[in-house]
């Protein structure tokens, strides 16, 4: 093996440049030349790379987004498109590719596998909603940005006994909002996994302010609702007005956490080792602390377990 390639596809995740900088670390110790491809599979398509080495990565760490830029490609969910791709890779005689992204991004890395590609894949998405890894890049920064708007919008609410909705990002996962719920105490969090039950969460507003609660936070994912219909849906049935905050891509950017850094270099490092021993068409992941490979069929089969638990949580201590 002496070159193989990396790139970022679909929203970008606090914690990517992390992966980067530890795959080019680890490549460069192995003798390999590092190609990395911008926005993504159009990169791939289009032949737009870069050459990366460690001195092209130095203090790239603590930064957020990705500095290889990402995108999503249509043209690449094509066969034409998808040959393209392969020609890149054949011309530069890459011997591997490495596919930092969320569930669209590792199913192309799943398809260039299919076609005979060495691949391996991170899972980057702050949704992390992604099976065979407890966390991927990126949510554990996003946790910390909604914590402290929150804990921020509380002073507030408190000051002014109001009422707040706030829409986090979770189109088809509930995971941001159901932790974060948990962390602020929020008095409900209503999430695309479970159905909502608004005469409960009216009750509950309402017996803390009788209880004398100064605030109420109701968190909701953007996959569940909007902001505005729930806050539409307490007034008309329950009387109760609120104020509506929307935090949207905010939640993505800043530094990356200790534990996003962390977990993109642990990641980054055991997808060079495991390329060069010879794996491919996995994923790598963390599960129990530990860095384990999860097969690209097993990661698409099954489904990330949703945590209901956090939910029940998350209504216990906001009655409190």
């Amino acid at each position: 093996m002496k070159n193989i390639g990396v790139l970022t596809s679909g929203g970008d995740s606090p914690g990517m440049n992390a992966a980067i900088r530890a795959i080019v670390h680890e490549a460069e110790i192995r003798g390999l030349d590092v190609f990395g491809f911008k926005r993504g599979y159009s990169g791939l398509i289009e032949n737009d790379y870069i050459r990366l080495k460690t001195a092209d990565v130095g203090g790239i760490i603590q930064r957020g987004g990705t500095v290889l830029l990402t995108a999503r490609s249509e043209q690449f969910k094509t066969t034409e498109g998808q040959k393209i791709a392969l020609k890149t890779i054949e011309s530069l005689e890459l011997d591997g590719l490495i596919v930092i992204g969320g569930d669209g991004s590792l199913h192309g890395a799943k398809t260039l596998a299919d076609l005979g590609v060495r691949v391996m894949g991170i899972p980057a998405t702050i949704d992390n909603d992604i099976y065979g890894t407890d966390m991927a890049i990126g949510a554990d920064t996003a946790l910390n940005n909604i914590m402290q708007v929150i804990d921020k919008i509380k002073d507030t609410a408190s000051s002014h006994k109001r009422t707040f909705i706030i829409e986090v990002m979770g189109r088809d996962s509930g995971y941001l909002a159901m932790v974060s719920s948990v962390v602020t105490g929020a008095e409900a969090c209503i999430v695309p996994e479970v159905v909502p039950d608004y005469a409960d969460i009216i009750n509950i507003l309402k017996e803390g302010y009788t209880q004398g609660k100064t605030n109420a936070i109701v968190i909701v994912a953007e996959g569940a609702s909007t902001a505005f219909q729930v806050s539409k849906k307490l007034r008309d049935r329950g009387g109760i007005e609120s104020k509506i905050t929307t935090l949207g891509h905010l939640q993505r950017g800043g530094s990356p956490t200790c534990l996003d850094r962390l977990l993109g270099t642990r990641l980054g490092n055991t997808a060079v080792e495991k390329l060069v021993e010879g794996e491919s068409g996995k994923m790598v992941g963390m599960i129990n602390n530990r860095v384990t490979l999860t097969d690209f069929e097993t990661v698409f089969s099954k489904r990330y377990i949703f945590q209901e638990r956090l939910v029940e949580l998350s209504k216990v201590l906001g009655n409190v």
